[in-house]
């Protein structure tokens, strides 16, 4: 973890980037899905943290890399905590979406 990291936490811009470099990759949003539906990075599926038990529906393979999002970071270290109990070994806490630089879709489940 860098300097910066330390201070401001993950970089959801870099993480995203990552996330579309890695094969077979799953981008996970952990907020509400009211949050979601306001409006989420395309691409990422919603998993609300207090759900995330629900997480083998999406992703039944637990080496799968995830690249775990909510909106300040917070709720996606929490789920990333629970994923790596479940045994999702890559799970990966990116940041909240209140730093995302890109495209905001809105809609979707």
């Amino acid at each position: 973890m860098s300097f910066f990291q330390s201070l401001f936490g993950p970089d959801i811009n870099e993480g995203v980037a990552e996330a579309h470099a890695t094969a077979g990759a799953v981008l996970i949003d952990v907020r509400t899905p009211q949050e979601f539906a306001a409006g989420h990075i395309e691409g990422a599926v919603n998993i609300p943290v207090s759900a995330i038990d629900q997480v083998a529906r999406a992703v039944e393979d637990k080496a799968t890399p995830l690249f775990v999002y909510c909106a300040s970071g917070a709720r996606s270290g929490s789920a990333c905590q629970a994923l790596a109990r479940m045994g999702y070994a890559s799970a990966q806490n990116i940041g909240g979406i209140g730093r995302w630089n890109g495209e905001i879709v809105q809609g979707g489940k």
